[in-house]
């Protein structure tokens, strides 16, 4: 074959690469008509058995008494923490290291508030 030759080619696959076909819902029509594929019937599936099980998770967690557990849980805590702190706060004075309260308290704060709300911020825009 010559560059002629090449050159009709090239030209008669970009004349024809530009044709628009209009296919009046035809393709639509046929994307409908095909039998669902595996994956789609798995996924399908994967989200029923989601919503079931979230569904289930949540009527047994009012049904056996979970907000009740679930406060219980966050006030021993507190206690805990608060009583920690407390003989801490109270202990501090006598050691050898010289410690501020307020710049112990300031410390707490930023490490319970700050800490968390940035680890979040970055989290959702990861997301």
């Amino acid at each position: 074959m010559t560059d002629k030759d090449n050159l009709l080619i090239e030209d008669f696959f970009k004349q024809a690469a530009q044709q628009q076909i209009e296919d009046n819902g035809f393709t639509a029509r046929v994307m409908k008509s095909l039998p669902e594929s595996q994956q789609e019937k798995a996924h399908r599936l994967s989200l029923l058995w989601t919503v079931f099980c979230v569904v289930l998770s949540v009527a047994l967690f009012f049904v056996f008494g979970g907000l009740e557990t679930l406060k219980a849980g966050i006030m021993v805590v507190l206690q805990t923490v608060f009583t920690s702190l407390s003989v801490f706060l109270t202990t501090a004075p006598t050691t050898e290291v010289p410690l501020n309260p307020v710049v112990l308290l300031l410390v707490a704060a930023f490490v319970l508030i700050y800490l968390p709300y940035r680890t979040y911020r970055k989290l959702s825009g990861a997301l």
